[in-house]
């Protein structure tokens, strides 16, 4: 395996790229990226978020999965009902209806998962990892054109409150182009560097953050941010192509295709976009914002993170800049009663992939919500099934099924998508590529790959 880095910014694969550089391992990579893109790509994550998280420990061969999701707050208050705002979002072709508000904010997991794979996998001082967040939080970070699209559709989130002065600083919305300057974040991170994680949960941060839930008629106690714990987990294992894949189940649906997922190599154009179709048919949509993140290091280890905020609360933590997350919002992830303490559900599928001899060939993770499955398995088969070079898989148009509908990009194969409409399938052919089929982000032996849907970007150390 290749030492690199794929993420959703050219800033969060400069920060992995830089701490494999000074000698970090895939972990201390994945912890400074993540936290990277907690100031990078404020549109899609932030350390008021959750995630997940797999690790390939080569020496041990052995892997890991990390649950640092959100949990249900409430934890030592009598239940009351939350601030919540619903509204209609326009998303690419679709009006998706979103909770937002701090009601919908579970116990954030972000800070506490990098923390627990920094200690149980990490080589560098944890200043250091902070070190590149730091930099972007004072000096602000470019809005790549992808990121400026997704916050031009979220503006009524992104400035309901502190956001306006934010995204909206003189009154009109940032464009591609125009740095994003969140003031008050650098704070946030010079408390992370100097006080770890805790300060997330029993200290500084946690108390702004307690503040902000009370005012506004959030659910957040100080017991649920005490008791927060992430989670160490075996991995899902299923076979693929004589080897293997890991991964997570919950409710992500990548065991499941990859499952009803037939040979892809030597199918002509249309045939691949009827078959794939068919394995990976069957959820409704809505819209998640969410990153990824992929290290290696030059040992063969491996360390997958993906992490979300949501859409986000529309509440930003004063004198930190921090967002809160949306998730108790995101129906899809509504699985029965919300009970206090528990962990919410995720569609986030982390991977490992190895081939007949037992080697890793592919790392790789995918934001996009419902669309995770369809965009993660689809290039790893280009990759694995059908020979692709990384680039060339994660940038093919892609397709989706929501419902009844197949929606598709430009390039997607014409003879099938009309195959489908005799199928039965209703055919939305999109105008362009679009972020709503979701942002992969891959390394393999032989290259790695970010998605231009979500202006991903892939570094190799030299």
């Amino acid at each position: 395996m290749i030492a690199a880095v794929a993420a959703g910014h050219p800033a969060t694969a400069d920060a992995g790229l830089e701490i494999l550089a000074a000698g970090g391992s895939a972990v201390d990579a994945a912890v400074a990226a993540a936290l990277v893109s907690c100031a990078a790509e404020t549109i899609m994550t932030g350390l008021l978020g959750g995630g997940h998280a797999i690790y390939w420990d080569t020496a041990a061969r052995s892997a890991r999965n990390l649950d640092f999701f959100v949990a249900v707050p409430g934890l030592g208050a009598p239940p009351h009902e939350p601030d919540v705002l619903r509204l209609a979002v326009p998303f690419g072709e679709e009006i998706v209806h979103y909770a937002v508000g701090p009601g919908t904010c579970g116990v954030p997991g972000v800070a506490a998962g990098l923390d627990a794979l920094w200690r149980a996998h990490g080589r560098l001082p944890w200043a250091r990892l902070v070190d590149p967040a730091l930099r972007i939080a004072r000096d602000g970070a470019l809005l790549p054109p992808a990121h400026a699209a997704c916050l031009a559709m979220l503006a009524p989130v992104f400035t309901m409150h502190e956001g306006a002065q934010l995204y909206s600083p003189a009154g009109s919305l940032l464009q591609a182009g125009d740095t994003v300057v969140q003031p008050a974040l650098h704070n946030a991170f010079e408390a992370i560097a100097n006080d770890g994680a805790a300060t997330v949960y029993t200290g500084a941060i946690a108390d702004a953050l307690l503040a902000l839930s009370n005012e506004r008629g959030g659910l957040l106690t100080r017991e649920d941010l005490a008791s927060y714990e992430p989670r160490w987990a075996e991995p899902v294992e299923l076979p693929y192509l004589g080897g293997r894949v890991l991964t997570r189940g919950g409710l992500s649906e990548v065991p499941g295709v990859f499952a009803r997922l037939p040979r892809l190599a030597g199918l002509g154009a249309a045939d691949r976009v009827v078959e794939l179709t068919a394995a990976v048919a069957g959820r409704l949509d809505r819209a998640g914002h969410t990153t990824n993140v992929v290290t290696a290091d030059s040992e063969g280890n491996v360390c997958v993170l993906t992490t979300t905020l949501g859409l986000g609360s529309g509440d930003w933590v004063p004198g930190y800049d921090l967002h809160l997350n949306s998730m108790l919002g995101e129906a899809d992830l509504l699985r029965g009663p919300l009970v206090p303490g528990e962990r919410m559900e995720s569609m986030t599928s982390p991977l490992l992939a190895f081939d007949e001899g037992g080697r890793l060939a592919l790392g790789g993770g995918a934001a996009g919500g419902t669309r995770i499955a369809t965009a993660l398995v689809g290039v790893v088969a280009g990759i694995l099934d059908e020979g692709l070079e990384p680039e060339a898989a994660v940038g093919r148009p892609r397709f989706h099924a929501a419902g009844p509908v197949v929606n598709a990009e430009p390039g997607v194969d014409e003879g099938g998508l009309e195959e489908l409409e005799l199928l039965g399938w209703q055919v939305r052919r999109w105008a362009a590529p679009h972020h709503y089929f979701g942002g992969v982000s891959v390394v393999t032996p032989d290259g790695a790959a970010g998605d231009p849907r979500r202006d991903g970007a892939a570094r190799v150390l030299a």
